[in-house]
């Protein structure tokens, strides 16, 4: 029979997954809800944000293997089941936590919006998940020389490569929202969730109450982080302003015309002045997402791409915030212009039919040397 301590910890790993993961389902239907309609209008590929939905379904994994936990730490228990049972939760976690990160705008370019990688990484994941059931089986869910449990080891590296990309993508994405305290928070537990895996190769059995305690936390860390990201793009999602209500007017050098009604800005004139940088790199993206295709309306904007930095795009928004003497909620951040597409490429977020621009300024910018490769998005 399973001792109470660990008997305590299972059933805290039920039910607090089980509750993340619905929690979760709430707060996505929510945003689908009242915000699909926006999201929609900016892409004219359907592509419904399901990041969420595989987050809840990896903790809905977490609730089910620990029901089958407590049964093969029963006297009922039958071993080949649950090892059979436990290989197939952790290629289902594994399956979900990617799928999820496939949405997420701030994981690695090796993901994000690209099928082709992702289904390899699954494929990996798949591989290994069944290398440690074959160990399992073959060694028979014994402990090998030295006190290491090798069936073990292929989940260790499986964990550690999802711990990885699930850092980075969740620290990127919580520094981009000005959340910097979240983001160390959410290095620290994703280490320690790692960490206390390690006990199970070596199986030290006085750690065991360690480990359960570093568990439990570190989960409990881990979904209360899913549920802060899920608020914080429901949030994100309802200060951007409405792209159908956005307008911009190219209207000569240096010189637009700006409506964004949910920020008081109507019909406002901003003068560029003497940053033509920052006019003409507005002006490229207007071109791209009036003009061109779906593929060509973004700009990579990274070292040695068409824009080799962020901050240009930044000077543009406090450049447009200092010249309408934009305070408060009225003040313009870098996402109510522009769309993070992913691989270091960024799209301007007003709607083709609320792009005009003069056609003087359009012809004489096309057949500028430096701008000639733009000459055929007008074709």
């Amino acid at each position: 029979m399973v001792n109470e301590q660990h008997q305590f910890y299972i059933l805290s790993e039920l039910f607090i997954a089980l509750i993340g993961g619905l929690l979760l389902l709430a707060i996505w239907s929510i945003v689908q809800r009242n915000f699909k309609k926006k999201l929609v209008n900016e892409i004219k590929v359907k592509r419904v944000d399901k990041g969420l939905v595989y987050l809840s379904l990896s903790l809905f994994v977490w609730s089910l293997s620990s029901v089958v936990t407590l049964f093969s730490l029963s006297d009922v228990g039958n071993g080949g089941v649950v090892l059979i049972s436990q290989n197939i939760f952790s290629i289902l976690n594994s399956l979900f936590l990617v799928l999820a990160l496939y949405y997420l705008d701030n994981s690695p370019a090796f993901l994000y919006n690209n099928k082709r990688n992702t289904n390899l990484l699954i494929l990996f994941f798949i591989l290994l998940s069944l290398l440690s059931f074959g160990l399992s089986i073959g060694m028979e869910d014994r402990l090998g020389t030295n006190g290491i449990k090798y069936s073990v080891i292929p989940d260790i590296i499986l964990s550690g490569i999802l711990s990885w990309f699930l850092g980075f993508s969740l620290f990127r994405t919580f520094v981009n929202r000005k959340m910097k305290v979240v983001a160390i928070i959410t290095v620290v537990v994703i280490l320690l969730l790692f960490v206390s895996q390690l006990p199970s190769v070596f199986y030290i059995e006085s750690l065991g109450f360690t480990s359960d305690l570093m568990k439990i936390i570190a989960k409990t860390g881990l979904i209360s982080i899913f549920l802060v990201l899920g608020t914080s793009w429901g949030l994100a999602l309802a200060q951007l302003p409405n792209a159908s209500q956005m307008k911009i007017h190219f209207t000569d050098w240096n010189q637009i015309v700006l409506s964004i009604p949910s920020k008081g800005i109507e019909n406002k004139k901003v003068e560029f002045g003497s940053k033509t940088t920052q006019f003409n790199n507005f002006l490229k993206f207007a071109i791209r997402r009036k003009f061109a295709s779906e593929k060509e309306m973004c700009i990579e904007v990274v070292s040695g791409g068409e824009i080799s930095s962020q901050t240009y795009l930044s000077r543009i928004v406090e450049n447009i915030n200092q010249i309408l003497d934009l305070e408060g909620e009225e003040r313009l951040n870098r996402n109510d212009l522009f769309t993070f597409i992913g691989q270091g490429k960024y799209r301007l977020r007003f709607l083709p039919n609320s792009i005009e621009i003069d056609g003087a300024l359009l012809t004489e910018f096309v057949h500028n040397t430096n701008n000639s490769n733009y000459q055929v998005f007008l074709k």
